[in-house]
């Protein structure tokens, strides 16, 4: 079983069956599951996406200037984690939020040591603001992170997807589940994993990634118990 890890959640995850912003059952019922895994003792870092609020690539494609449209999503990011932090606690979940954007009427600073001694303190330790910086996803920010804290893996827990496939499995009916990967092969294959610093920074620092569909119950335990399911990408050749 994993003992530290970094939880990638796409931005998606949190409207639910909504169209669009935040469902506040839906951030209930991945607080829950986040409950299970902290209940084993791991310690849990978190990573959010904004897409349920806001993209800086779509805001850049309407005509905006990027870096203004990338800051956007990073305030996209703090809501979605002050929500998460807000329906964990409401189930006895302690918790952090760390901004890589100050804020700190909101949440605290992001300081590497401080959010290692948050985790070894049996706190989930949600890091929102991206990087701090435009340019980069939220992708990116997962890989970052998880080499700072060391973290043994990142669970990438998608939407609807069950893991990685050759080719769009919402477009392609005979789409193909690979069930193990390198790293290298997702950069070759331009599988859009994560995007290309992404996953040379999870290369680099030797971090695996499990992608799994987070809508099953029960998946992200598995994910952290060494259960199979979803694609394994491995950051060996």
């Amino acid at each position: 079983m994993y003992q530290r890890v970094i939880l990638k959640l796409s931005g998606e995850a949190m409207k639910g069956d909504t169209s669009y912003g935040i469902d506040p059952k839906t951030v209930k019922s991945i607080a829950l599951e986040i409950k299970e895994i902290y209940a084993l003792g791991v310690q849990i870092g978190v990573v959010i996406g904004a897409g349920n609020l806001w993209r800086g690539v779509t805001g850049e494609e309407l005509g905006m200037d990027r870096a203004q449209a990338d800051y956007m999503g990073m305030l996209g990011t703090i809501m979605n984690g002050l929500a998460l932090q807000d329906a964990l606690e409401g189930i006895d979940v302690p918790c952090r939020v760390l901004s890589a954007i100050p804020i700190p009427e909101v949440a605290e600073p992001y300081i590497r040591r401080r959010a290692i001694r948050h985790l070894e303190k049996g706190r989930v330790t949600v890091f929102v603001g991206g990087t701090g910086s435009p340019y980069f996803s939220t992708d990116t920010a997962a890989g970052l992170r998880a080499a700072e804290i060391d973290a043994e893996v990142i669970l990438m827990a998608k939407n609807n997807v069950m893991g990685v496939y050759d080719k769009d499995p919402k477009k392609h009916k005979d789409a193909k589940l690979y069930n193990e990967l390198t790293l290298q092969e997702v950069l070759e294959k331009k599988l859009m994993v994560m995007d290309s610093t992404a996953a040379s920074i999870c290369k680099d620092n030797k971090i695996n990634i499990i992608v799994f569909d987070m809508n099953q119950k029960g998946n992200i335990k598995k994910a952290v118990t060494g259960q199979k399911l979803g694609t394994l990408v491995k950051w060996e050749e």
